[in-house]
């Protein structure tokens, strides 16, 4: 008994420590079926996105990253080695995605809507954008809308864990939805049928939380 309480104060030590922390997960691993899997959602959320939190953790201390938060990381991602801006990456990316997605249904704004149909047409033309960008991301990457300088939305892709406030990033923006096409998001239940995925998560997209990233980047 005295070992578990011992141990359990080291772990809570740990944590409390560490720069980067992992939010807990808004959901059940089993709230996004049948469009996401349980298993594939428990993976993901333990192994993947702890691993990259833990190793972030690892490669900043002693550094002149040590201290920044991860939008101050990304402004300066030129200055830093892969195994921060990788790891940077995927601890921001994934905190993204999970507030981005909910077994709940909801819809745009109405101020999200309006600017959907100023820069694509309509929802269906984002939609569709987004899964182009998606399916033809080779390899690893995520599928984006952001907010770009002009306050205008934008649809991008980038490789890896890479996002737009990436100062290496082909197009900059404050992204509000991102689309995670690495294998293991979706390998379990659509092996390797990267479309279907695609074509299946907007069912469990959270739009409040869409619509509320977009109002808060228009103000920045």
């Amino acid at each position: 008994m005295r070992f578990w309480i011992l141990f359990s104060a080291l772990v809570t030590a740990m944590t409390a420590t560490a720069q980067f922390t992992q939010a807990p997960l808004p959901y059940s691993y089993s709230a996004l079926e049948p469009y996401i899997d349980s298993q594939t959602m428990e993976i993901h959320y333990t192994k993947h996105h702890a691993g990259y939190i833990s190793n972030l953790n690892k490669a900043v201390k002693g550094t002149p990253a040590e201290g920044l938060s991860l939008t101050a990381l990304f402004s300066r991602m030129g200055e830093f080695p892969d195994v921060i801006r990788n790891n940077a990456g995927g601890h921001y990316n994934h905190d993204l995605f999970w507030s981005v997605l909910s077994p709940e249904k909801s819809d745009p704004s109405p101020e999200l809507l309006s600017a959907v149909s100023s820069a694509f047409g309509n929802l269906d033309s984002l939609k569709k954008r987004m899964n182009e960008a998606g399916a033809k991301r080779f390899g690893s990457g995520w599928a984006w809308l952001s907010v770009d300088p002009n306050g205008k939305l934008v649809v991008s892709s980038t490789p890896n864990q890479d996002n737009p406030l990436m100062s290496v990033a082909e197009v900059k923006g404050i992204p509000v939805l991102g689309i995670d096409v690495w294998e293991h998001a979706y390998y379990l239940r659509y092996q390797n049928k990267r479309g279907d995925y695609l074509a299946a998560i907007w069912n469990v997209i959270n739009w409040k939380e869409v619509s509320r990233r977009y109002a808060e980047a228009l103000k920045k």
